[in-house]
């Protein structure tokens, strides 16, 4: 797959818990640049949880913005991401499940794509998100 042929947003993503309360950071790029930032803090959940939802809200925002028909999430929780289609697991993924198919319906092009990193890797882009949930 060209993500130059494409309008694509790039998404990186990550949750970390300390002292009980979960901070969930996402930059959301486009061309390369970042367009988007958006940081929660939550408190008495589970780190799954967590991911969930900062996964969940960048899929949200990224399907939302005009002309997408392309995202890439790129995640060190690869695991979490298997559960965003059983809803039967966590509530959160029923959400995601619905945008998600909105999206796909309205296009047949439009799709997604989840690539898993390594926060052992020192890769800019991720590493300030890593960083910034620690």
């Amino acid at each position: 797959m060209s993500l130059l042929n494409y309008l694509y947003a790039l998404i990186t993503s990550d949750a970390g818990i300390k002292n009980n309360i979960a901070t969930s950071i996402t930059y959301i790029y486009i061309y390369n640049r970042p367009i988007i930032k958006t940081i929660h803090h939550v408190a008495n959940v589970t780190s799954t949880e967590a991911k969930l939802f900062v996964i969940g809200c960048s899929i949200n925002q990224a399907i939302n913005l005009l002309g997408i028909s392309k995202i890439v999430i790129i995640t060190d929780s690869i695991h979490t991401v298997k559960k965003i289609f059983n809803s039967a697991i966590h509530i959160y993924s029923a959400t995601i499940s619905k945008e998600l198919w909105k999206f796909f319906l309205a296009n047949s092009n439009n799709s997604i794509a989840f690539w898993e990193y390594s926060s052992q890797c020192n890769w800019p882009l991720f590493k300030s998100v890593d960083s910034d949930t620690k």
